[in-house]
């Protein structure tokens, strides 16, 4: 064999080669040119969290330590009152050893210290501008919002002037919100002025799920609208998880578009979140009781 014939030979070896190599999990060559997947990203955590009066946000956290992922907070992550005291000694013993991935949001509680002082030092940059709370971050392919309830009245429209233009800015496929308290609950207290307004923003702008605390239970609701419409098309899906330690409320009459509701449980949620689509699973520290499912974005 001459050797010009040797040296088309081992070309074509090593083309074949590299075409094999661009073949591997995640890539789609579709007859044109290769797409590479993105890997999809998790997102895991709950509301209502740590007291020294209780371990239960210790058995929460264990469940955070096999997760890989950003921890998320929903709020009255310290308690009784949010302060440096509370988040020493209460929260930083056990969701605080996931404190360099946490993307926290604050509740009432941490305003019960002044201006949630505290909770911004505890936090750092990751908690937003100090005295605003809010800011945005991608996970993936996904535009993820976090936003404060517990501010008053001028400062919740100065945030919702922002949120407006962080999702023009930010045209994301598939979108995620989180904060503390819920616009829709089973729970007694279903008065959280503000928030309708958040919703109707991100409704707007085609939004996927919204995460609240706050009442101190699991409830996941069907994809529904503003106003309490299912809307399984362009609806946002919430989640109310405040099962992050502090004892359990009660619920009361179920809303509609409540699809399920456990109260008897602390726990975390998984969120998988993919190109497209995204999958839930609620994770209970004490086992018996869990929430799976799927949707996809609109």
């Amino acid at each position: 064999m001459n050797l010009p014939h040797l040296l088309r030979r081992a070309g074509s070896a090593a083309l074949l080669l590299s075409l094999g190599a661009c073949q591997t999990a995640g890539v789609s060559t579709g007859g044109g040119a290769a797409q590479v997947r993105p890997p999809p990203a998790v997102l895991v955590g709950a509301g209502d969290i740590a007291s020294c009066e209780s371990d239960q946000d210790e058995a929460t956290a264990k469940l955070l330590d096999g997760i890989d992922g950003t921890v998320f907070t929903l709020g009255d992550n310290a308690y009784p009152d949010g302060s440096a005291e509370d988040y020493a000694k209460c929260y930083a013993p056990s969701w605080g050893r996931h404190k360099q991935r946490t993307r926290p949001t604050p509740g009432n509680h941490e305003y019960h210290t002044t201006r949630a002082h505290p909770y911004f030092e505890y936090f750092g940059e990751a908690a937003g501008k100090p005295g605003q709370g809010y800011y945005s971050y991608e996970a993936g392919t996904w535009h993820v919002v976090v936003l404060n309830t517990e501010l008053p009245e001028e400062a919740r429209a100065e945030q919702q002037r922002w949120l407006r233009e962080d999702l023009k800015a930010h045209p994301a496929r598939c979108t995620l919100a989180y904060w503390h308290r819920p616009l829709f609950s089973s729970g007694w207290e279903r008065d959280n002025p503000g928030v309708k307004e958040m919703w109707d923003a991100l409704y707007e702008a085609g939004a996927d799920v919204v995460l609240s605390g706050h009442d101190h239970f699991y409830e996941r609701f069907a994809p529904q609208t503003p106003d309490g419409r299912a809307d399984p098309e362009r609806g946002l899906r919430e989640f109310v998880v405040g099962t992050g330690g502090k004892e359990s409320y009660v619920f009361g009459d179920p809303l509609p578009n409540s699809e399920v509701r456990q109260a008897d449980t602390f726990g975390v949620l998984k969120l998988t979140l993919e190109d497209g689509t995204y999958s839930w699973e609620f994770l209970s520290a004490e086992g018996g009781f869990e929430d799976r499912g799927q949707g996809v974005c609109h």
